[in-house]
């Protein structure tokens, strides 16, 4: 027996024609640097449609991709809505990227037309000469853009946006699209190999939006004021434009202004109520925030990710601001929402933090399973450790162009992170497969040792790699950064690590540097770590705490 149910398609249209006409007067508020400039809903949607006309005019069509090499701005929230839209496909562009991982990128997702901030038209002018499949190029905003005009071919090709969608029209017939088709485009970081590409379709990106508007995971809200910090060109925000657009949330977007100094004031002056960001972030920010007795009290919480959040930082949040700190987990070919860590309703205090500080608690339509080294499905007994794999409508079978069976096992995404599941469906990350240490044929988590030096209050950051060892076959090498005017010696650490992690966990070798090296996406690049080992780059200074036999 089949239903009597309407069929319609899940499709990214109707987030847009949704927000437009039911939350016409939120607001999109952009940054500026000293300024906030503001534009509804309404007014955003009709600029949509002036943008879908416009691309059209330049011949972009059903298919084709649409590349933004672009900050978080009102007109990046219109590329989001009109490109998927009008039936192209949206790619956001990785602006941290390496010239030659941006030209390969753009290669290989055959990006038709770039839509490109005049701040960083230079980043662009190094590759687009060198992409054949690009024919024009689309400047958003004011700034020198020489370095484009220089290119051979491309200087007649060059349109400015507000010029694309001066006397447009300011509704468009948005097309019926098939659900399954592709929305937008994601390339991974490519932190080890070429980045690989995802490509979201609009029914996942549907489903995605819905389910961060959950209660159990999110939820956002009309009630909300979000400041997106995690760039538009990593996971798509995490999805948060679109799930803000169909909720009725403000948006408000930091442009480039990502340091701490200009995030506090954004905060001082929007008040927003939800914002997502990596931990290196709202370290940062916490940081400035003390120095200066900020107010950042406005939030009903923080979604954390990217990395694990130590238990420090989110205490020191809620000690001073009363803000709680929500950690989840997911990745660029989870869209990403995977798990977040939301405590059980019954637990208070201790146990509620032994919640807290987990990855997160499996978002409903993902499965998450736990694989051992031998290729069985270990017990969601919490004990038991193997690498997490996950499927669902929003995780990726496959990647653009490029089978990669290695990342798939039985129809299920192998995500190379390493840990247990509970009965609860509650995940601890140990590592990642890359960054575990294999000491003496046992296991040390670089994580759990990373959080607990980062309890320390004479510590900033510090990052864990594993190390040639002859006896042990690796050692862990704790690298450190000093909280500003702060000290300590290995051997104060070491001991303060004394009763938190096995003794044979204890680094004998440490190194205090400047900063932690980041990705592109703000995590910590342990592969520049360990390169600068090995090159002897590293003032390193050994303790005497060798492993218990």
């Amino acid at each position: 027996m089949r239903s009597t149910m309407q069929e319609a398609p899940l499709l990214v249209r109707e987030i847009l024609r949704h927000g437009a006409q039911v939350y016409g007067p939120s607001e999109v508020v952009t940054f500026e640097g000293d300024s906030f400039r503001r534009a509804t809903f309404a007014e955003v949607a009709a600029r949509a449609a002036q943008l879908a006309h416009g691309l059209a005019g330049l011949g972009v069509g059903e298919g084709d991709r649409v590349g933004t090499f672009c900050f978080n701005h009102q007109e990046h929230v219109e590329a989001y809505l009109a490109i998927p839209s009008m039936g192209a496909v949206l790619h956001t562009l990785n602006i941290r990227l390496f010239p030659e991982q941006l030209r390969y990128v753009i290669d290989h997702a055959g990006d038709k037309v770039v839509i490109c901030d005049a701040a960083v038209a230079g980043l662009l002018a190094r590759v687009v000469g060198e992409c054949p499949t690009v024919e024009r190029v689309v400047v958003v905003g004011s700034g020198d853009v020489s370095a484009l005009e220089r290119i051979e071919g491309l200087g007649e090709r060059l349109v400015s946006y507000e010029e694309l969608l001066a006397g447009q029209p300011d509704s468009y017939e948005w097309p019926d699209l098939d659900e399954r088709e592709a929305a937008a485009m994601c390339y991974t970081s490519g932190t080890t190999g070429n980045p690989k590409g995802v490509a979201y379709s609009h029914r996942s990106t549907y489903l995605h939006s819905l389910a961060s508007t959950s209660s159990a995971t999110l939820g956002i809200s009309s009630r909300d004021r979000i400041l997106v910090v995690v760039p538009q060109f990593h996971a798509n925000a995490w999805g948060i434009p679109y799930s803000a657009w169909l909720s009725g949330a403000d948006l408000i977007m930091p442009r480039q202004f990502l340091q701490a100094e200009p995030l506090v004031k954004i905060i001082e002056a929007e008040r927003p109520t939800f914002a997502g960001a990596v931990p290196t972030i709202w370290n940062d920010v916490l940081r400035y925030a003390e120095a200066h007795s900020s107010d950042l009290s406005s939030f009903r919480a923080i979604v954390c990710g990217g990395s694990a959040v130590p238990r420090s930082l989110m205490e020191r949040f809620e000690q001073l601001y009363s803000v709680p700190i929500i950690q989840a987990w997911g990745m660029t070919e989870t869209s990403p929402l995977g798990a977040v860590a939301v405590p059980p309703r019954d637990a208070e205090g201790e146990r509620a933090w032994s919640y807290r500080t987990k990855a997160g608690r499996v978002a409903f339509g993902v499965e998450v399973r736990v694989v051992d080294g031998a290729g069985n499905v270990a017990p969601r007994d919490g004990a038991t450790v193997g690498e997490f794999e996950v499927r669902g409508p929003w995780v990726t079978g496959s990647y653009q162009g490029d089978p990669a069976p290695e990342r798939f096992h039985d129809g299920w995404l192998r995500t190379g992170d390493v840990g247990t599941v509970d009965e609860l469906g509650y995940l601890t990350i140990t590592d990642r497969t890359k960054d575990v240490i294999k000491t003496g044929g046992e296991w040390i988590s670089s994580v759990e040792l990373e959080n607990a030096l980062m309890g320390h209050p004479a510590v900033f950051e510090a990052a864990v790699v594993a190390i040639p060892d002859e006896r042990w076959d690796e050692r862990p090498l704790a690298c450190v950064v000093l909280a500003e005017g702060a000290s300590a010696t290995p051997e104060e650490l070491a001991a303060f690590l004394s009763g938190k992690v096995a003794r044979w966990w204890v680094p004998e070798r440490w190194s205090f540097v400047a900063e932690v090296p980041k990705t592109s996406v703000g995590k910590f690049d342990k592969k520049v770590l360990r390169a600068q080992f090995a090159k002897g780059e590293l003032t390193v200074v050994a303790v005497d705490r060798a492993p218990a036999s």
